[in-house]
């Protein structure tokens, strides 16, 4: 059985897409009466406030018809900025070098944050380094991960 979030990607992809834009990922965040959904998009040239307009509006709509979130909810649409999110392991393997700052969904050793450089990604798995340690992280058991913007 598919996850909402997964439901939710499946709905919003092919709106992106559709507009020639690119699917970046999409957060789903529920806290009691306040739903949240947040959906990233990204374009070579960079996302206008118009690409956000048009994929707002269809993505609304596509939500009205197929109804998968209960009550009242909040979208959000957005390019992924400086300190962009990263969700598939494709993504992490596109910004090995990258320093990334990432949020476990259990503790390993102790801690769920860690703040290091990708380094590879093997199979399902983000090679982290940080400071004089190596970390391997199944895609599964992260929860979040930024990139750490550089100036």
């Amino acid at each position: 059985m598919a996850s909402k979030l997964e439901i939710l990607e499946g709905l919003v992809k092919p709106v992106a897409e559709g507009l020639g834009l690119e699917f970046w990922g999409v957060e789903y965040v529920s806290q009691g009466r306040h739903t949240l959904l947040r959906v990233y998009i990204d374009s070579p040239e960079g996302v206008t406030l118009d690409h956000c307009e048009a994929v707002s509006r269809q993505v609304s709509a596509v939500l009205d018809v197929e109804d998968p979130i209960a009550g009242e909810y909040t979208l959000e649409v957005s390019s992924p900025g400086m300190d962009r999110p990263l969700f598939t392991i494709a993504q992490f393997e596109v910004y090995s070098g990258h320093a990334v700052s990432l949020r476990l969904r259990v503790p390993f050793d102790g801690r769920r944050k860690y703040k290091g450089v990708i380094k590879a990604v093997e199979g399902d798995e983000v090679v982290l380094q940080v400071e004089d340690h190596e970390y391997l992280f199944p895609i599964d058991s992260i929860e979040k991960a930024n990139i750490v913007p550089r100036f």
